[in-house]
């Protein structure tokens, strides 16, 4: 599955950053806004927190070596301590207040030192009008505890790296802290995909055996004429039996999710290159110009001709 999700992030340009580092000490909260095209993360490295996040009616208690991915960008407010309403305060305050410049650690609050919180904060972007069901079905917060452990002593060692490297004075580090975050996010993606609750989502087909393996096919190969019968022969069923179960995990037909993966990777060319009608139509996978315009005037809602235009 890691294949398949791999190649689903890295087309929609899914990069990490890393806000910084925390020390907060009681009482304390900060409010973040919510911002477009981008899936926020916050990894108590020590101590613990209340999450509240925008839509949601409870906070979140993220206690130390939990992960919270906020995916949708919401906005959400952390803090620590009695009476939150004057205690959080707009990140660009605290930013201001605590005189924090980008490097090293966010050192912030009150005088209750003997409870402090270290937090390791950041986001990660994804290109503009990206769109998959894999991110748009993902829940208001994915929230994985005891996170280290739980995905082995790997990802523990991963994190620890990440909390002793970001904004450290080695060269090179801010680096490799950006770059292990971008593993940790494909690593909580896939935790999630294997939990039960990616069955309410209507994602449960990516950790199916059969559906994946069909998904990894088609995503290796995504020109080549695809119908249901080979996509089942990948999955190694019949005809009938994939469609059914197909359709039942992801909650749409195989052609469906065929269809809309060409025109998100055709949204992606008509951004990034100057080509032809003829051109693109050949790179998704489409035989016929007037068809593939046709197909993605009816998903996008332009003409290709009309989303460049739209983009710029």
């Amino acid at each position: 599955m890691l294949d398949l999700l791999s190649d689903i992030l890295t087309k929609i340009s899914l990069q990490g950053t890393l806000y910084f580092r925390t020390a907060f000490t009681k009482p304390w909260g900060v409010a973040v806004p919510s911002f477009e095209n981008v899936a926020r993360f916050h990894y108590a490295h020590r101590g613990d927190c209340l999450i509240s996040v925008d839509g949601m009616e409870e906070p979140t208690l993220l206690a130390q070596g939990d992960l919270i991915i906020i995916p949708h960008g919401a906005a959400h407010s952390l803090y620590c301590g009695h009476d939150p309403e004057s205690t959080i305060l707009p990140l660009d305050e605290v930013l201001e207040r605590s005189g924090f410049d980008g490097s090293g650690v966010l050192v912030f609050g009150g005088d209750d030192d003997e409870r402090e919180t270290q937090l390791i904060c950041g986001h990660f972007s994804f290109v503009k009008n990206a769109n998959h069901m894999l991110l748009d079905r993902l829940p208001p917060i994915i929230h994985i505890r005891n996170y280290g452990e739980a995905s082995g002593k790997w990802m523990e060692s991963t994190l620890r790296m990440i909390g002793d490297e970001t904004g450290g004075v080695q060269i090179g580090g801010d680096l490799i802290a950006l770059k292990m975050s971008e593993v940790i996010f494909a690593q909580a993606i896939r935790s999630y995909l294997d939990s039960a609750a990616s069955a309410e989502a209507g994602l449960a087909g990516f950790s199916d055996p059969h559906i994946s393996r069909a998904l990894d096919a088609f995503h290796k190969r995504p020109t080549e004429a695809w119908s249901v019968e080979n996509l089942a022969r990948e999955a190694g069923l019949s005809r009938t039996g994939f469609a059914v179960l197909f359709s039942k995990k992801m909650g749409v037909t195989p052609m469906q999710y065929v269809t809309s993966w060409r025109m998100e990777l055709a949204k992606q060319i008509l951004a990034d290159h100057k080509i032809s009608l003829a051109e693109l139509s050949d790179l998704v996978g489409y035989a016929s110009e007037s068809a593939f315009a046709r197909v993605f005037k009816k998903e996008v809602g332009f003409t290709p001709a009309g989303y460049r235009n739209h983009i710029q």
